[in-house]
Parts: structure tokens; C-alpha cells; sequence
């Protein structure tokens, strides 16, 4: 059996990449991997999660005997702190912002969040250029609409397969309602977990709801290890570092919006929820990209314009982080002026290199998709798509941001109408759910008291 996001001989490499990034020490990281080399492990981190085939049992212990090894190099940065408190001491003071919004905002955020995974499903893993030759042989350069398979040629269809989980329900001659996805799957379950926790929400409560609502084979990278560290008997917060070469990619970043929908314009309490979240799966930035997801979605159901949610979000991320620096990068290139191609190029020139589900890459991608596109759902999430990382999660976290900031009366029916107002789930439950009701269930939990736009 080919198990991805967990083989102890995949994350080896993964484990090595990641503490490179974090910046451990390179001699000791090059012993370590001289000696896989040696046993015949590979040093490639696997893009899609898995090698081809199991390694040999001898291989696969030796494995676990590195990753315990790497673990002890693990390094530390007091600009990048994993505990709130730490955390909390490095950030500017919060925005002060209104605190009331309406259903229609909200219903706008739910609808954006769903509109935007959608578009970027069929071409999740698919590089920049893939997708761009997909739109150009179907007609859709730029990108204004949703993928079709209608009139893409053979060849190019075999050059960059669609998503083959994704295609069937998520290309335009096939659309009906909002299929199942992990990125709505999380939304939903904070929304469960506040309904019955309130405030008082802790990580462990968030832990027993993974058990008893998520599918192990429907969670990944950080939250699959995460996961197997829950199985294993391990305590929070050695879920998020055991064996968890993925701890800053960008699962956390995906689980904010409802923590932020709960507290409209309190950046500070969005983080702070969000925080007792990441930290199950996540460590340093990874924790940093769901505080900033937060406050995005909690200002944006008050703000006046993107400007004013993204300053928000910057708020609640320390200044000296790399997630501060991406982010920074992502806005600059968005007010530049710049030419799509042009910016985009910058992104990959300098963030290429991390993994397309990292979440450094990713924030840098939605700061320019919602910079550049000036609160229009169709230019940002079709920006956040063809940037060619996580295409669906990005364009998910960029489509609630504007969801929000417009409110749903205001969203265009073409990336409306063909969510027929429902998303499907693989949740405990009816296998789909209103939006309605979910945009009021989440506006309840704010007090249910509805402002002024």
C-alpha cells in the first residue's frame, strides 16, 4: 500500500527540507542525510506525498531512527515563538475596528470561500504553466470562468491531467452545488466545535473533534501526522512535532475563517482561537498563517476595503517572521502596478523553491491576489488559481476575504448561481448544507447581532 503524507522513508526528505527552511544547523543536517543516502533513501521530497513504492522494512526503521534524530535539531527563534503569550508580546497594537456585521456579509464569506475553492480544484497540483496552457487551448486566457474540458486537446489533457478527485464535479459542464472538500470540511467543524465550546474552546476539544468527525483519508500532510500523533496517545503539543515535516505548511491557514467569521473586526480574538487551533498540527509560521487567516476574515466582515482588511491581518503576525516578509512581498507586488506575469514571477523567483502546499508561498499568493484584485471576487480568485501553488486553498482563502468585504447580494452570479447555495461534506450529518443556514449559525455565534455595513 502506497500511504501518502505518513511513510517514515518519505519523511525523511521532508524533514530535512523543513529544517533547512527554519534554518537548523547544516552540518549536522548534512550527516544525517549522508547516511540515508548511503541506506539508499532518497533525499527528494516527494511532491505528492508518497514514493512509488514502500521502502524495504530495514529502511523504513532506520527512517524512524533519523526522524528522531532530526528531531533534536530542531531549532529555536525568538522571532518566531510558538506559545501565544510569546507570540502576542511581538505584535503591534490591534486595529480598533467596528464589531457588528450582517447575514449578508457573512453569507458573502461562506459563498466566497466555496466559489473560490471551486475554481481551483480541478487544477490542484498542476504548475503555473500547466494551468495557463489548459485556459489558452479552451479559450479562457485570461482566466474569467470556470475550467472546462470542452475542447482541450489530447495532448494537452495528457501533458497536465486534472485533479482526477476534483474534475468530475468541479469543471464547468459538470457544476452542481459545491463538492466536498477538505478546505469546507474544516470551516464547518469550527463551526460544530464553537457551537459547543464556545470561547472556552481548547486544543484537546479540537483534537476529539478530528476523531469524531473527520476521516483519517480526508485530512493531509500536517493534519494526517497530526492525526497518527492523536492515535499514538501523544500530547498537544507534540502532535504538531512528531515525526511532522509539515508543521509550517498551510493546513492551519485553511481552518481559520469560521474562528474569524465568530469575531467580526477583533483581530486580536480571532488570533488568539486561532492559535489554540494551529497549534495542534503546527509550529512557527504554520501557526502564523491561521492567526493571519483569522483577523483577514474577522475584518473583512466589517471593513471598508481590502487595504484596511489586509493591515488588519498584518496586525496579528510577528513583525520579524518570515510569514511577516512573504506577506510584505504579496502586497508590495500587488500595488505595484505590475503586470500579472511580471509579479508572478517575483513570487516564484524568490518562493519557488518551498513545497506548492507550503504556507509562506501561499500567503505571499493571496496578499497579491487580494491586493491586486481591490475586494472583485472574479480578478482575485482567479488570481490566487493561476498562481499555481494550492490552487484551491488559496483561492478558498482569498474568495472568503472578498465574500466578506462585499457581502453576498454583491457577488457575481456567475460565481454564484452554479453553487446552487449548498456544500456537500464528508462530515458526520446530511451529505450537504445550506449556506443559509450555515452564514447563520456563524453570525449567531458573534451574538447574532447584525450593524451596519
Amino acid at each position: 500500500m502506497r500511504l501518502t503524507w505518513a511513510q517514515p522513508e518519505d519523511l525523511v526528505a521532508a524533514e530535512l527540507v523543513a529544517l533547512t527552511e527554519q534554518g537548523a544547523d547544516a552540518e549536522a543536517l548534512a550527516a544525517v542525510r549522508q547516511r540515508w543516502v548511503e541506506a539508499g533513501g532518497s533525499p527528494v521530497l516527494q511532491p505528492s506525498g508518497a514514493s512509488a513504492e514502500p521502502a524495504p522494512a530495514s529502511l523504513r526503521a532506520l527512517a524512524r531512527d533519523l526522524l528522531d534524530e532530526l528531531a533534536t535539531l530542531q531549532p529555536t527563534d525568538p522571532a518566531e515563538p510558538d506559545g501565544w503569550d510569546e507570540i502576542a508580546a511581538l505584535l503591534p497594537p490591534a486595529p480598533v475596528l467596528p464589531q457588528r456585521t450582517s447575514l449578508d456579509r457573512v453569507s458573502g464569506a461562506w459563498t466566497g470561500r466555496a466559489a473560490g475553492c471551486l475554481l481551483g480544484k480541478p487544477v490542484e497540483k498542476i504548475p503555473r504553466q500547466g494551468i495557463e496552457e489548459i485556459l489558452r487551448a479552451t479559450g479562457r486566457w485570461p482566466l474569467d470562468d470556470w475550467f472546462t474540458a470542452v475542447g482541450l486537446p489530447d495532448d494537452v489533457a495528457a501533458r497536465w491531467p486534472w485533479n482526477r478527485r476534483s474534475a468530475p464535479t468541479s469543471l464547468a459542464e459538470n457544476i452542481d452545488g459545491m463538492p466536498e472538500d477538505d478546505d469546507l470540511n474544516f470551516p464547518m467543524l469550527a463551526l460544530d466545535l464553537l457551537e459547543q465550546h464556545g470561547e472556552a474552546l481548547t486544543t484537546d476539544d479540537i483534537a476529539q473533534g478530528w476523531l469524531g468527525a473527520l476521516p483519517a483519508g480526508r485530512v493531509f500532510t500536517a493534519e494526517r501526522a497530526a492525526y497518527r500523533n492523536l492515535l499514538d496517545a501523544r500530547p498537544v503539543p507534540e502532535t504538531a512535532t512528531h515525526h511532522n515535516p509539515f508543521r509550517e505548511w498551510i493546513g492551519a491557514l485553511i481552518r481559520a475563517d469560521v474562528l474569524g467569521w465568530a469575531h467580526p473586526g477583533d483581530v486580536r480574538a480571532a488570533a488568539r482561537l486561532a492559535w489554540v487551533d494551529a497549534r495542534l498540527s503546527h509550529t512557527r509560521n504554520g501557526i502564523y498563517g491561521e492567526l493571519w487567516a483569522a483577523a483577514l476574515c474577522a475584518a473583512s466582515l466589517v471593513a471598508d476595503d481590502v487595504t484596511q482588511v489586509l493591515d488588519a491581518g498584518s496586525a496579528v503576525v510577528p513583525p520579524g517572521s518570515r510569514l511577516a516578509a512573504a506577506i510584505a512581498l504579496g502586497r508590495e507586488l500587488g500595488a505595484s502596478g505590475r503586470e500579472q506575469a511580471d509579479a508572478l514571477d517575483v513570487l516564484h523567483a524568490e518562493l519557488g523553491h518551498l513545497h506548492w502546499v507550503h504556507t509562506l508561498n501561499n500567503a505571499a499568493l493571496i496578499a497579491y491576489a487580494l491586493e491586486s484584485g481591490q475586494g472583485e471576487l472574479g480578478p482575485s480568485v482567479a488570481t490566487a488559481v493561476v498562481g499555481g501553488w494550492d490552487t484551491d486553498s488559496a483561492g478558498a482563502t482569498v474568495g472568503a476575504v472578498v465574500g466578506g468585504l462585499r457581502g453576498s447580494a454583491a457577488l457575481p452570479a456567475r460565481w454564484t448561481e452554479p453553487l446552487r447555495g449548498v456544500i456537500a461534506t464528508s462530515l458526520p450529518g446530511p451529505a450537504e448544507r445550506e449556506i443559509a443556514d450555515l452564514a447563520g449559525r456563524t453570525l449567531a455565534l458573534s451574538g447574532g447581532r447584525e450593524g451596519q455595513r
